[in-house]
């Protein structure tokens, strides 16, 4: 876990403040004891977690797509490519939603003002961390030039 004990108090912030605004639908699924808190939540997404990202075009649709993402400091990341539709769209419009299900026993979605970031920077030595920890063991020493 990557998470201080501040950035701790914030994610247990916005689930509760998220949790209040829920319609009763919403809160009639999600149950005070199926909740995670934000320790349980940020122990859970450890790793790389396939993410559904949707942003919105000119038009105002939305376009979902998955993407790789990672779970630091209680926010997730992830990358995109600068000549790709979604970071035209996110350079554009930062709005942006996210989701992890990774099965029907948890769902984690995110929705907020997309910050973009240069990779490898000054911010991304932890995000670099966790994408090497995740691909060399599957690709071996052509995932390291890619990610140097």
């Amino acid at each position: 876990m990557h998470e201080s004990g501040a950035e701790l108090d914030r994610l247990q912030a916005l689930i509760d403040a998220s949790m209040d605004g829920a319609g009763p639908h919403l809160r009639n699924v999600i149950t005070d004891e199926h909740r995670l808190d934000a320790g349980k939540l940020c122990a859970e997404l450890s790793g790389m977690r396939w993410l559904s990202a949707a942003t919105v075009s000119a038009d105002g649709r939305p376009v979902s797509a998955p993407v790789d993402g990672y779970f630091l400091h209680g926010s997730f990341w992830f990358s995109t490519s600068r000549d790709s539709v979604r970071f035209r769209h996110l350079m554009r419009r930062p709005a942006i939603s996210v989701t992890h299900v990774p099965g029907v026993r948890l769902a984690v979605s995110a929705h907020g003002t997309a910050q973009l970031f240069d990779f490898p920077g000054p911010d991304t030595h932890e995000l670099r961390q966790a994408m090497l920890d995740h691909y060399l063991p599957l690709q071996g020493p052509a995932c390291q030039a890619w990610l140097d």
